[in-house]
């Protein structure tokens, strides 16, 4: 945590000379123009179902909210913050809750936001008019509850860059994704097939709300995205064409500004790309602020392929003589060979094993289908079915996942993941069939194509899925323990260990805890134990190796 801190008191002193930037960034806002003839009145049926003019928002049977959303930007802005306030509500107390979890202090959090609209100075610059005037829409039904932190629109304009910060700040890596794509004959019908787990984690109560956006706007083509209410940008989709996108962190230095949010490139390449190569010409008009590799897949090009962007390069991966394309945390292509971070990425995270399981589990599976692909995606183990710990960064399925989500773009079907993680069931939608069966508005229609859902994981309804959650309340338990240097029970510290005993952080947790307690012997023991298990990445290999130096010494 020392760089960040470090970094925090740079930015404070460029702050002093930038604050004319920072107050006309909090000042600016789109062309509203028009405002006041746009309906706002939202109809409540019931509980789980309310429509606003052609648009609604209502829960299927699996808890999955299903939204539709049509018009001219501000139209569709307003209709998703009319009928989706509740929701909007739930996912920002989840999430600055987690901030202010990590910040408790009212005094670090006034700080914190000052630093954030100093970073995000330029934002407005970078983000379309047309995205932004439907952030704008949304915002007018935001909470004030976080006014002191930042005004709803300027807010909700910040939250569509939060994946971005997420991975910036650790190279916070809040987000350790993995995807596919086959075709041909590796697959059943030889169509392509995509799967991808989005692996964003801001806490449990920010992914319990899951919303499916279908979009039918004024301008571009209609899509479908998978995400929460309030993020208008595009994370998982696919639109009427049959272009898919996916997005995975890539490794990226610390920025001084907010350009373009990956969200919000991708959003509009799902609105107005319809092949790969013009999915690339929209990405190259673009700056972004951190490193990415978007996955297009492309029911026209009947392939996928790779875009990689970072602040200063941009490179584009197209897999030769092969019929399948893996994508975890680490860029492919030529452009970024020399790339010195990309190379620590390849060389210290989990992004390559992961990247590896991927290879060998599509290897396993000659002939691909849907129901194969979310089982890969579901799949707990590391490299040869080895046992790595429920909860290990290099497992595909990391049990802690936004979703998980599979595409046939050539039949416009997408399945997308219900709770908890992905391993609840895949609720299948036909693109061409949801936009026709939607307009009828009424709650009793059913939009998803269910004779295709792909049933929940069996692993979800055992003992050992209920020790994993057991697992991490008590390692919460335990960590504040050692925070606060306060004292827990042997019998909860022997359990601990037995909930998850194949993971390397089970010991690690261990051992902080009693080097805390100036047990080191019992923490030298933990330590050694981590170190014989699937320790995620190099430097967490490197802290344990100096954590057991340090418990000899003490003894």
């Amino acid at each position: 945590m020392k760089h960040i801190f470090y970094y925090i008191f740079l930015l404070f002193v460029v702050m002093t000379s930038t604050s004319c930037g920072v107050k006309k960034s909090l000042a600016a806002r789109p062309d509203i123009s028009g405002i006041e003839s746009v309906d706002t009145t939202r109809i409540k049926h019931s509980p789980t179902f309310f429509t606003l003019n052609n648009n609604l928002l209502r829960k299927n049977k699996q808890g999955l909210w299903e939204m539709y959303l049509e018009g001219k930007p501000l139209e569709r802005g307003i209709a998703a913050g009319s009928l989706g306030r509740e929701l909007i509500k739930i996912q920002e107390d989840a999430f600055i809750g987690k901030i202010t979890e990590l910040i408790p202090s009212e005094g670090y959090l006034r700080f914190l936001s000052k630093i954030i609209a100093w970073y995000n100075r330029k934002l407005h610059l970078n983000v379309p008019e047309e995205f932004k005037t439907e952030i704008y829409g949304v915002s007018r039904y935001a909470s004030n509850d976080y006014n002191d932190f930042a005004e709803p629109y300027v807010r909700m304009l910040y939250a569509h860059g939060a994946h971005d910060i997420g991975h910036a700040l650790q190279d916070l890596m809040l987000v350790g994704c993995t995807s596919f794509a086959a075709w041909d004959d590796k697959t059943t019908d030889g169509k392509l097939l995509i799967g991808r787990n989005f692996d964003f984690y801001a806490g449990d109560d920010f992914s319990k709300e899951k919303l499916v956006t279908f979009m039918n706007p004024s301008e571009g083509y209609k899509f479908m995205t998978y995400g929460w209410a309030g993020m208008m940008g595009a994370l998982s989709g696919m639109n009427e064409e049959g272009l898919t996108i996916t997005i995975n962190a890539g490794k990226s230095k610390i920025p001084l500004v907010a350009k373009t949010p990956i969200s919000i490139l991708t959003r509009e390449i799902l609105q107005y790309a319809s092949t790969i190569e013009e999915a690339i010409e929209i990405a190259k008009k673009r700056e972004v602020f951190v490193s990415e590799s978007i996955m297009i897949g492309s029911a026209k090009d009947k392939r996928a392929a790779l875009i990689e962007v970072s602040p200063n390069n941009f490179g584009v991966y197209n897999v030769q003589n092969t019929n399948q394309l893996v994508c975890s945390n680490h860029f492919q292509s030529d452009t970024y060979t020399e790339d010195k971070r990309n190379q620590k990425a390849i060389a210290e995270s989990h992004s390559l094993y992961r990247y590896q399981r991927m290879t060998e589990l599509l290897s396993e599976n000659d002939k691909l289908n849907p129901e194969k692909a979310v089982a890969i995606l579901r799949n707990r183990d590391g490299l040869d079915d080895a046992l790595i710990g429920y909860g290990n960064e290099k497992a595909l399925n990391q049990m802690l996942a936004h979703h998980g989500i599979v595409f046939q773009p050539e039949e416009r079907k997408v399945w997308v993941s219900t709770n908890p993680y992905q391993m609840g069931e895949f609720v299948a939608y036909d693109l061409d069939e949801v936009f026709e069966r939607i307009k009828e508005q009424k709650e009793e229609v059913v939009i998803a194509s269910e004779s295709m859902n792909v049933p929940e994981d069996a692993f979800i309804h055992t003992e050992t899925y209920a020790n994993y959650e057991a697992f991490r309340v008590l390692s919460r338990k335990i960590e504040a323990a050692t925070d606060n240097e306060e004292k827990v029970s042997e019998d909860e510290l022997s359990k601990f260990q037995s909930l998850n005993p194949n993971y390397w952080a089970t010991y690690f947790v261990l051992g902080e805890y009693h080097y805390i307690q100036k047990d080191y012997k019992k923490a030298l023991i933990a330590f050694k134990q981590a170190i014989k298990r699937e320790v995620t990445t190099v430097p967490d290999m490197e802290n344990l190796k100096k954590y057991i130096r340090k418990c000899e010494r003490k003894m």
